[in-house]
């Protein structure tokens, strides 16, 4: 017998159709586990520092955990599956992932110092020229400044130095600059120049390295070079090259000295790294405890549900005899009308513990995945809780003096409010410092140097010529420099003092005031621990208790139903007692499953007042940051 062979279009569409689920699939998957932590360049050392990391995408795929726990429509969930889908796809965890790195980051800025210095005008250089060089170069030596022409644009070439303290640059800085001018200026004073049109060529090469350390100080080399070529006859030198090196130091020595004040930033962003991690652990805490809340309340309402369907086919056989023994005459037809009206009531207690089901089942989707119910694909599958509640015989607590130092000692909170009030003092200092008046003293070393082509000048018929010592080029410019022919050195103090100095004793009370709140505020957190440990006791042994009385009406209960129904059989009871009698069984069986949340609930609270949820969960807080759970997810069961 020949086979049947598929239709070649058919063939390739059912084909395209498994690569798209693949390719889908894949791209889920790798969205899922792939890194939110920005990828450093890879590059020479060189330019490495210069080339911006690569920060990935945001991550808005589902972990593949999630499809492979779906089956016929119905998502089967453990607890402990549930807690990993958390743990991958929760949106607040996923946000909360960030603030660790963004506080890596932080710090390493904090570690590079202060504020950036600001970049040179290249366009202030143009036509610059070094004290007695050229034509203008002796005007600006001799004092004499131009009002006319185009020579007024050196005076824009003024160097301001910041006088006061600064926040110090502890990355070394290095700055280059060149420029090449070539100006024409009419001369409305020939008396220096002879020429009517001071024609000028210049290079100007700046060059400085400069370098901040903790103690309120900084290092400053620079190196500067100018080049001159112009047309005036009187120059004895042209064109000629003036080279200058120089080093200075500055140094605070009351506000702002010291590597307690200049090193509060990078101290506050270290605990400030540390208080992230612990913020993050909170958040992975609280969504754990949702989590459990939601999955044992989902339990409960599928117990609730069975209950009361239950409690409804009760009803419902009930007014099915009823009816018989009404068609026959031995029953008045207003006992049927109480039979019917428990029928009701008990479809309307179904339909209300289904709508419950349903809520509760969209909260829990919410916390698993990343897009919940507004995913249609997610939208219609049942979450099928496979666990339920275990209450165990006793609870076996220590006493309370061990887990309130249990608390103390793992609640992640209260670990990160210390951090963060060492944080404000690390701070602190900077504002104690600022009340001190401002000292600096600040000193510097310039070398010069001066050279050029050596040309002679007829002045009265004597002729002038430039001194050997200066004729050259570069080179015997720069052994001036070295031999320092042509020193200038500079030793100064700058001295500043508010009279009231009313803002940086307002500064220094507000942060004070502050941290005293911030430690009351600590204080009253630690001490409500302890309330909160023996209200979370407490809650425990009561559900316990509410719990074990809610297990013994039940059974008493039953056994009363039982007893009504043989005395209706018997003709000693009325169909309005046996209702009376199931619903009081209905509401037995739902005090009964409250009162186990209630203690399943107590259970998870107290694990979260002493601080051990994630290990009581067996939950990796590494893995919570990656969003990856290594362990594998029960499978589904078999339709």
């Amino acid at each position: 017998m020949s086979a049947i062979r598929e239709p070649w279009g058919r063939s390739f569409q059912r084909g395209f159709a498994c690569a798209a689920s693949l390719m889908l699939w894949y791209a889920t998957a790798f969205g899922q586990t792939a890194s939110i932590e920005p990828e450093r360049p890879h590059a020479p050392v060189l330019w490495r520092p210069y080339l911006a990391p690569r920060v990935p995408a945001s991550r808005l795929a589902n972990s593949p955990r999630l499809g492979e726990l779906i089956r016929g429509g119905s998502l089967y969930l453990t607890v402990q599956d549930a807690i990993a889908l958390a743990l991958e796809n929760n949106m607040e965890i996923e946000i909360a992932r960030y603030n660790p790195i963004l506080s890596a980051w932080q710090l390493e800025r904090s570690e590079a110092g202060g504020a950036l210095p600001g970049v040179t005008s290249l366009a202030s250089q143009a036509g610059s020229v070094a004290s007695g060089q050229g034509v203008a170069g002796a005007e600006a030596a001799a004092g004499v400044i131009s009002t006319g022409g185009n020579s007024a644009k050196n005076s824009t070439n003024a160097s301001v130095s910041q006088v006061g303290p600064v926040a110090q640059t502890l990355d070394p800085i290095f700055q280059e600059s060149q420029v090449f001018s070539h100006t024409s200026t009419p001369q409305f004073n020939a008396a220096l120049s002879f020429t009517s049109v001071l024609v000028q060529a210049t290079h100007v090469y700046t060059g400085s390295y400069q370098q901040g350390y903790l103690q309120g100080g900084s290092v400053t080399v620079s190196y500067n070079e100018h080049y001159l070529d112009e047309n005036a006859p009187t120059d004895l030198l042209n064109p000629t090259v003036a080279p200058t090196l120089g080093i200075s130091v500055q140094q605070n020595f009351l506000q702002g000295f010291g590597e307690a004040v200049n090193a509060r930033a990078i101290r506050a962003a270290k605990l400030n790294a540390q208080a992230s991690d612990l913020s993050f652990k909170t958040q992975v805490i609280n969504t754990v405890v949702q989590t459990l809340n939601q999955y044992y309340g989902l339990v409960a309402d599928y117990e609730d549900v069975k209950a009361k369907r239950s409690a409804l086919e009760l009803a419902r056989s009930l007014f099915t005899d009823n009816k018989k023994q009404v068609e026959i005459g031995s029953l008045a037809p207003l006992d049927l009308t109480t039979a019917e009206s428990q029928v009701g009531a008990t479809e309307r207690d179904l339909v209300i513990s289904e709508s419950t089901l349903r809520q509760h089942e969209v909260q829990l989707k919410d916390l698993i995945s990343r897009s919940g119910s507004a995913d249609r694909a997610l939208r219609e599958v049942r979450i099928v809780p496979l666990d339920r509640i275990v209450m165990p015989e006793k609870d076996d607590l220590p006493p309370v003096p061990a887990m309130m130092q249990q608390a103390l000692a793992n609640r992640a909170d209260l670990a990160a409010e210390k951090l963060s009030l060492q944080s404000a003092e690390a701070n602190a200092v900077g504002t104690k410092n600022g009340v001190l008046p401002l000292l600096q003293g600040f000193a510097s070393e310039t070398e010069a140097g001066l050279a050029g082509v050596r040309r002679t000048l007829v002045v009265g018929g004597a002729a002038i010529t430039a001194p050997a010592s200066v004729g050259g080029g570069l080179g015997t410019a720069l052994s001036q420099v070295f031999r320092r022919n042509y020193p200038t050195d500079l030793v100064g103090e700058f001295f500043q003092a508010s009279i009231m100095n009313r803002q940086a004793q307002g500064d220094y009370g507000i942060d004070q005031l502050s941290m005293r709140q911030t430690e009351l505020q600590n204080q009253k957190d630690i001490s409500q621990v302890q309330v909160d440990l023996m209200n979370s006791v407490v809650a425990l042994q009561q559900s316990r208790a509410r719990y074990e009385a809610a297990v013994k009406s039940h059974v008493l209960e039953q056994q009363l139903l039982d007893s009504e129904q043989k005395k209706y059989r018997l003709g000693a009871s009325t169909p309005y007692l046996v209702a009376q009698q199931e619903r009081d069984l209905a509401a037995a069986q739902s005090t009964e499953i409250a009162a186990l949340v209630s203690w399943s609930n107590a259970r998870i609270a107290l694990d979260q007042v002493l601080g051990n949820t994630l290990e009581a969960n067996h939950v990796s807080l590494e893995e919570a940051r990656t969003g990856k759970v290594q362990r594998s997810s029960s499978p589904p069961p078999q339709n």
